[in-house]
Order: C-alpha cells, then sequence, then structure tokens
C-alpha cells in the first residue's frame, strides 16, 4: 500500500511539474505582447522593464501579505536571491533589446538555446546524467532553431540582434540552474520570486542612469499602463512562479526543454497580432520543437527502450 502511494506521489509531483513548466513557458511566450505596443508608445527599453518589474514586486508583495508567506530571508539566502535578481536583469535587458533587431517570434526562438546551456551546465558541473531521449529532445529543439534562424525573405538576421539573444539565453539558463542547486532552505517559491524580481528592479533602475537616453519614463497613457501590467502580471509574476514550481519538481533540463512553447506562443502572438510572416519553414521549425517536447512529455513507457 505504501509502494502503491509512493509511486502515486511520484507521478503527480511529475505531472504537476510538466503542467506548471507548460504553463510557465506559455506564460513566457507572451512578452512581445506587452514589450512591442510600449515601444509604439515611445517607451525605451529601461521603462519598459523597470515598470514591468515594480508592477510585478507589487503584486507579489501583496499576494504574499494575503497568503501571509513570510518574507524573511538569511544572509546567504539574500545573497543567492540578489544573484537571482542580477541574472534576470541582465536576461531581460538583453532579450527585450533584441525587439529593435528582429521579429519577436524569431528573437523568442533563438533565445530557446538555453535548455541545451541548462542541459551542458547540469551535465559538466553536476554531473546529472543526460539520456538519450534528452539529447534526442534538445537536438529536435535545434533543428527547429535552424528553420527559424532566416526570416521570411531569406535575408539573414541581424547579428547584434542573435548575439543579444545569446546572452539572454545563458543568463536565464545560470538563473534556471540556481534555482535548482543553490541552498535557499525551507523558502516559498513566492519568496524567491518576489526578492529575485526585487533585485531585478533595482538592477534596472541602477543601469538606467548609466546613459540618457535610457531615462526612466512613466507609461504615457491608460494603454501603456494596462501592457505594463500585463508584463507584470503574466509573463513575470506568473511565468517565474510556475517555472520555479516546476524547476522543484522535474528538475531543470526538463523544464527548460519544455520552455519550446515559449517561442511558438511568441511566433503565434507576432503572426496573428503584429502581422509577421508564417512561412513554410517556420511551420516546419515549429513541427521539430513540439516534437522534441513530446518526447520529454510522454511516459517513459511510451518511449522506445533505445531512447530512455
Amino acid at each position: 500500500m505504501t509502494i502503491q502511494s509512493d509511486t502515486k506521489s511520484v507521478k503527480h509531483k511529475r505531472w504537476s511539474g510538466i503542467i506548471y513548466a507548460i504553463l510557465s513557458a506559455v506564460c513566457y511566450g507572451t512578452n512581445p505582447l506587452g514589450a512591442l505596443p510600449l515601444y509604439q508608445e515611445g517607451e525605451n527599453t529601461s521603462s519598459v522593464l523597470f515598470f514591468r518589474f515594480l508592477l510585478a514586486v507589487i503584486l507579489l508583495g501583496g499576494l504574499m501579505v494575503v497568503r501571509r508567506v513570510s518574507f524573511v530571508a538569511n544572509r546567504s539566502q539574500m545573497r543567492v536571491l540578489m544573484a537571482l535578481g542580477v541574472l534576470f536583469a541582465g536576461s531581460s535587458m538583453t532579450y527585450y533589446q533584441s525587439f529593435h533587431f528582429m521579429d519577436a517570434g524569431i528573437a523568442s526562438t533563438i533565445l530557446f538555446v538555453y535548455p541545451v546551456m541548462v542541459a551542458g551546465i547540469m551535465a559538466l558541473c553536476f554531473h546529472e546524467r543526460l539520456s538519450r531521449i534528452t539529447l534526442m529532445s534538445v537536438a529536435l529543439a535545434l533543428v527547429g532553431i535552424a528553420l527559424l534562424y532566416r526570416g521570411p525573405a531569406g535575408v539573414a538576421l541581424s547579428a547584434w540582434g542573435v548575439a543579444l539573444c545569446i546572452v539572454s539565453s545563458a543568463l536565464y539558463a545560470v538563473y534556471i540552474v540556481v534555482i535548482k542547486q543553490a541552498d535557499l532552505g525551507q523558502l516559498s517559491s513566492l519568496t524567491i520570486t518576489f526578492y529575485a524580481m526585487l533585485f531585478c528592479m533595482v538592477c534596472l533602475l541602477l543601469y538606467s542612469f548609466t546613459s540618457p537616453q535610457l531615462h526612466l519614463m512613466l507609461p504615457p497613457s491608460p494603454r501603456a499602463w494596462f501592457y505594463s501590467c500585463w508584463l507584470g502580471l503574466v509573463p513575470t509574476v506568473l511565468s517565474l512562479e510556475f517555472m520555479t514550481l516546476a524547476v522543484q519538481r522535474v528538475g531543470p533540463t526538463p523544464t527548460a526543454i519544455m520552455g519550446a512553447l515559449e517561442p511558438l506562443t511568441a511566433v503565434a502572438i507576432g503572426v496573428m497580432v503584429f502581422g509577421e510572416m508564417l512561412t513554410l519553414r517556420v511551420c516546419a521549425g515549429i513541427l521539430f520543437i513540439l516534437v522534441g517536447v513530446m518526447l520529454i512529455v510522454l511516459p517513459r513507457q511510451w518511449i522506445p527502450g533505445w531512447l530512455r
């Protein structure tokens, strides 16, 4: 009876982790839906990001008060949380800057190299065994990225845009690994996300003083405030809370691979909302990414023995 109960508990933990990872990816993929309208309103990158994280901190803090979640963290935990904030600030800044050089859907797809980086870090630094199915999932995702590398007219993408996405991806990969490997004791996922976003906001505030072009400006219209609130809630509070829960249940590598749904969400938004072109090559890339995700999500007994 105990063995059956333990087996059910493990399965429930795995499937809840998969669901959290999928929700996190879809929520994070809505970044362009909030960012691009704000750029159209004349806001600079620093302002978009600062108010995104300011509103996220306010929302998270209010939720913690309502749920009576403790804000207490010791000194060593606070150092880790500060590092998380710096990592996420750097990742967000480089990612949002890339929108100035390429379509949002393509930028989001290139960002997806982070599962490869997560898998590499876990294997090299923490001796995590990479199964054949994990390697195949990553390979399929990379094929999808390769198919999406060039724009609709076959013109190579901006080197600056690609470089910004790669840097953003690397910082996000380290963020995911730190969430899993750092000693954060019994801190709740809400507390972790709150402090990470708080320190991220402080970093962006300091960054805004480095150049006159980066000065902070209030959202200029009710429409701009709406999209700022969207960014603070959906791709920030919800996405990072779901991601933390997923990493704690299924680990950083599966969570990162299921992040393939981020670019799919962004591509869908780019096509349906911003009029970006959907080509046959883009569709093929989407198919490869979806197959890669399915290999991770499917129960092990459904997977051929040679892939396990």
